[in-house]
């Protein structure tokens, strides 16, 4: 009895034994098998060292002694926002920007650098504030690519060794003082103003032009003179409801002091409705 009760216990640790070693096992395997995706790749180090760059499919981990660092391949975005500077003609501005880089080699993003993308951020935000302190505020609201450009560039230049290709660099906003913005707006409708007395005095121009030009030609021609008598002469008739009759015999010299005549009566009827 005593005998079947101690095999009885026996069994029971065996297989409780044996349900931990299969669980202890799983684990193992499922910590020392991985699928490594396109977009990534591990960084092995095997008992400190470098082991090298796998990836991608799937990568054997072993246990205590490998260490995996996965790095990832694709684009990252990093924002730079409200970042403040003073421009070349002390001008306090607050910039948000973005930085958009990716890893070209993933030992290097693991070897030269303690954190690639904290430490990004960080010389992004210094490169961002000293070139900006290189224009002035008309060349950086005028030629912002331009600005994104250099700074991608002198980025690129620093993060290199690490591994680290940085493809743009974006400025989303300017953000000037309130005062300045006032400044700016009453300059812009100044200057609104200003082509628009331009435009006004170039139409005077032109048509002083014109009438210098239809008196010239009156000159010349009597018979257009006088044409252009009758037809300001029917226009009063028309505007003061007078009913004007012409003869045909009627001169052109005598259409002036018609015209004259009309005008004065016309005068005096609009003098005499007044009072």
């Amino acid at each position: 009895m005593l005998m079947g009760l101690l095999l009885q216990a026996g069994l029971v640790i065996t297989i409780v034994l044996a349900i931990i070693l299969l669980i202890i096992i799983i684990a193992i395997l499922a910590y020392s098998i991985r699928v490594v995706p396109e977009y990534q790749r591990i960084v092995k180090l095997r008992l400190g060292k470098f082991k090298g760059i796998y990836g991608p499919g799937i990568v054997f981990i072993i246990p205590i002694i490998d260490v995996p660092i996965t790095i990832d391949l694709r684009v990252l975005s990093i924002d730079l926002s409200s970042q403040r500077a003073l421009t070349k003609d002390n001008v306090e501005v607050t910039v948000d920007a973005a930085v958009y880089m990716r890893v070209i080699d993933a030992s290097k993003a693991v070897l030269s650098v303690t954190d690639y993308r904290s430490a990004t951020v960080t010389l992004g935000a210094a490169v961002l504030r000293d070139v900006i302190g290189m224009v002035d505020l008309d060349t950086l609201l005028t030629q912002r690519e331009e600005v994104a450009k250099k700074i991608a560039s002198i980025i690129d230049e620093h993060v290199n060794p690490w591994g680290v290709k940085v493809t743009a660099v974006a400025i989303k906003d300017i953000k000037l003082p309130d005062t300045l913005v006032r400044a700016m707006a009453a300059q812009a409708e100044a200057e609104r103003m200003r082509r628009a007395k331009v435009i006004l005095a170039q139409a005077d121009f032109e048509a002083s032009q014109m009438y210098l030009k239809a008196a010239e030609t009156y000159a010349k021609n009597a018979i257009s003179l006088s044409l252009r008598q009758l037809d300001t002469l029917l226009e009063v008739a028309k505007e003061h409801n007078l009913i004007l009759v012409v003869p045909s015999s009627l001169e052109v010299t005598s259409l002036s002091a018609l015209a004259a005549s009309v005008f004065k009566r016309s005068q005096e009827g609009s003098g005499a409705s007044t009072q």
